[in-house]
């Protein structure tokens, strides 16, 4: 079954085919620049000349750093140490030397930038001084030195944590290593139930019981919890980091902001206040669950220009769009970016994120249309990727960096207003090329842009899931629904538990961007390496025939009411979009959820509805839906 409505086409004409020929013999490039090479001069598209910032080749570049865990081993413990820098680092000895003389890595792993890392792993020696050197072509380019005890070193504060540093250029591209370390090797299967499941892994958390206090330890007595939702991840992974290494950490109460007001923050609270607990990983925990009481999703599209807010701007360049940096969406929702796939031969590039749900879970999702949702029309504040605006110490003080203050020239991130006004296809378009540098082939974007929908899909079994055991848990239940569309939309308790109105709409738009696509390429040839001898009309047409070959081939499966299994292809889904524009209440049969027709044997099973009242206002809220629009929130 063809998805896509056919369009007309013309054959070349002789004389167009007649140019094609005189191009291949005089060595005429084709229309997206099929050899991949920069092109100088006028162009359009992916023919724009990439800056070389933009370029891999800036991944070369890196603030050397070292960082050892725990932060004082104990005798005969084994340990570890994180080196950042430019590609140099992934290659670079690591020496370690103390009071019995030298000690060899046992083993190593690295990251492929950015930011280039490597982690050595030692054992301990006997109690003492100790000297690590990092060298990069024969030359020490960073050192420091650490104390093996068997008495860790153990907080005397009266604050939450004690600070013992700023956040500037060595401890932001630590951050961000430990970030890409944390999640390097997730891909969009990926998921937990909890954030602090993921620091329970010692294989991925570089910082596993950093402070020696078991306090990342599953069965310990006194350990981390972390159960964020998608405002608070952000501000959870910042905190965690900021507290094992003893830097500065805060955020600012802040409002909501309205249409034409943009969110404006209040009272800052950080670290630096007394804590009641004695035992530092309670009073962790403690600040913690204040911390995800006071952000929401208003926090991170505070105005650009504020200076008094926890994030700032930065430029949609490579070199700036590092894990750690979030994406906060018009509409809410944020994203941590972790890692970037660089574009290979034949194959795209990937940029991919973590993010959390109401219910708690975490799990990693790519960049496209489908995840990413940006618009400056329309919104309450200004969102975009923002970047957490360093704090250091002076005088005994945190102090936030203002915006002139945070330049490249101080070795972060610098900030910059290039998202300010942007209208969607030119950041859709300025990503597309960071992603993929050099022009793809048409059916090798459509093929990634079907398996992007595929894993959003999967994604949404689970989280249909989620609401219909809890119903079966609890028959006759009812879940309130909110009476308004925006707060359908934006809402807590058990509508945001168990309803899926924001993940249907991106949903949605997902839909619309891969039938699409055969169009975007007629529209924009320049933009895609298209074949030499085919016209955009025909690979329009060659595009149409994959797409409905690829949506009949993949399929989900889902658990009816009465425990039978469903398959739907893509392509049936796609069918029921329609449906997907109410299928988001939990009150409403998982058939329902799925699109289920009125009256089919699919549909004979379902055996729960929601109220009429509640159906009176999906109605009500279906137009948002259908315009593929969020009320504003």
């Amino acid at each position: 079954m063809n998805m896509i409505k056919k369009i007309n086409r013309t054959s070349p004409g002789p004389m167009l085919l007649f140019s094609i020929i005189l191009l291949l013999f005089f060595g005429g490039s084709s229309c997206g620049n099929q050899s991949g090479e920069k092109t100088e001069g006028k162009s359009s598209g992916f023919l724009n000349k990439l800056t070389e910032d933009d370029s891999d080749d800036v991944a070369g570049e890196g603030v050397n750093a070292l960082l050892i865990s725990p932060k004082n081993p104990r005798p005969g413990e084994v340990f570890h140490i994180l080196a950042t820098g430019g590609k140099g680092v992934l290659k670079a000895p690591i020496s370690v030397r103390g009071v019995s003389g030298s000690i060899e890595s046992r083993k190593s792993r690295n990251g492929n930038g950015l930011p280039y890392w490597k982690i050595d792993e030692f054992v301990a020696g006997s109690e003492g001084k100790y000297e690590v050197t990092l060298q990069i072509d024969n030359k020490k380019v960073k050192n420091l030195t650490f104390g093996v005890t068997s008495r860790p070193s153990l907080p005397g504060s009266k604050a939450i944590w004690q600070n013992e540093l700023s956040w500037g250029a060595e401890t932001e591209a630590l951050y961000s290593a430990w970030i890409n370390a944390l999640f390097y090797d997730a891909d969009e299967s990926a998921s937990w139930t909890s954030l602090h499941s993921v620091m329970q892994n010692s294989e991925r958390n570089f910082l596993y019981n950093h402070l020696s206090l078991d306090e990342d330890n599953p069965a310990g007595k006194s350990r981390i919890i972390m159960q964020p939702d998608c405002a608070d991840n952000p501000f959870c992974l910042r905190a965690y980091f900021a507290w094992k290494m003893g830097l500065p950490f805060g955020y600012h109460e802040c409002d909501r902001g309205a249409l034409g007001r943009n969110p404006k923050t209040g009272r800052w609270i950080t670290n630096d206040s007394p804590s009641s607990k004695t035992n530092p990983v309670l009073a962790f925990n403690s600040f913690l669950r204040r911390v995800m009481d006071g952000v929401h999703s208003g926090t991170a599209r505070t105005a650009l220009r504020d200076e008094n807010s926890d994030y700032y701007p930065v430029p949609l360049t490579r070199s700036a769009l590092l894990p750690g940096v979030v994406f906060a969406d018009p509409y809410g929702h944020t994203l941590t970016l972790v890692k970037w796939i660089p574009q290979s031969e034949g194959k795209p590039g990937t940029l991919l994120s973590v993010d959390a749900q109401p219910d708690g879970t975490v799990a990693i999702k790519r960049f496209w249309k489908g995840n990413f949702l940006f618009t400056t029309t329309g919104v309450i504040g200004e969102p975009g990727f923002k970047a957490f605006r360093p704090i250091i110490r002076k005088g005994g003080q945190s102090i936030l960096l203002t915006n002139s203050e945070i330049s490249a020239d101080s070795g972060l991130t610098g900030f910059s207003l290039q998202q300010k006004g942007l209208n969607g296809d030119s950041f859709y378009h300025i990503m597309d090329r960071n992603i993929n540098p050099k022009p793809l082939d048409p059916e090798t974007a459509l093929l990634d842009l079907v398996q992007a929908l595929y894993e959003q899909l999967l994604v949404r079994i689970t989280s249909v899931n989620v609401g219909e055991n809890y119903m079966k848990s609890h028959p006759g239940a009812i879940v309130p629904m909110p009476s308004s569309a925006a707060g359908v939309f934006q809402t807590g308790g058990q509508w945001e538990d168990f309803s899926t109105p924001n993940r249907d709409l991106r949903l949605l738009i997902a839909m619309d961007a891969v039938l699409d696509f055969p169009d975007k390429v007629l529209r924009s040839p320049e933009d895609f390496k298209m074949p030499i001898l085919q016209s955009p009309e025909k690979v329009k047409k060659n595009l149409e025939a994959l797409l409905s070959r690829k949506l009949s081939e993949l399929s989900i499966t889902y658990t009816r009411t009465n425990g039978s299994e469903q398959k739907l292809t893509i392509a049936d889904i796609l069918l029921r979009r329609e449906a997907f524009e109410i299928g988001y209440n939990p009150n409403d049969g998982i058939e329902i959820r799925w699109g289920a027709p009125e009256n089919s044997e699919e549909r004979s099973t379902c055996h729960r509805h929601v109220p009429p009242g509640q159906m009176q206002t999906m109605r009500s809220v279906r137009t948002w839906f259908s315009k593929r629009l969020h009320p504003p929130t």
